[in-house]
């Protein structure tokens, strides 16, 4: 059993995609913004259903990078040791994000939650300022060269749709 990683994702996505949203449903309980559920009869239960699915198995495709060529985790305390560009990587800098987004956008989606919805937002803008003030910034002195060429050429957010080569 690999203890580092079901460490990092209990704590990193977990965080997001569970003890939040626990504390956001819980807070808007009682209220006009309550969430209830989608049923199979409606469109926004298949979408949900879509977008956790393609956010679930991009997660797992990244998790799955990090540990088998990166030797490590997406956790801080336990970064990869050699810097992963394959798969998604190519495409696009934070696919461990996207893939977040997507399953957080099937939650609120699933639950037809607004105030789901405004934590998706600001997921997103803490993670918009976090990744060029401080991971970039990381990643740049442990892999020097090879992070910014790689950042030169892949976008953060956006993905492009060559993959891009190394070269």
């Amino acid at each position: 059993m690999n203890w580092p990683l079901i460490k990092a994702i209990l704590i990193l996505p977990g965080t997001a995609l569970i003890y939040v949203p626990v504390i956001v449903l819980w807070a808007a309980a009682g209220t006009s913004y309550s969430a209830s559920l989608a049923t199979p009869a409606t469109a926004s239960f298949w979408i949900a259903a879509v977008f956790a699915g393609c956010g679930l198995a991009l997660a797992a495709w990244t998790v799955r990078l990090f540990a088998r060529f990166g030797d490590g985790t997406p956790a801080p305390w336990n970064p990869p040791e050699r810097l992963v560009v394959r798969g998604p990587y190519r495409h696009v800098r934070n696919p461990m994000i996207t893939a977040v987004l997507l399953m957080l956008a099937g939650e609120a989606l699933m639950l037809r939650s607004w105030p789901l919805a405004g934590w998706i937002v600001l997921f997103f803008a803490v993670n918009a300022v976090y990744f060029p003030l401080s991971e970039e910034k990381g990643l740049e002195g442990r892999f020097g060269h090879d992070y910014r060429a790689y950042k030169a050429h892949v976008p953060r957010w956006i993905p492009r749709l060559r993959p891009w080569d190394g070269a």
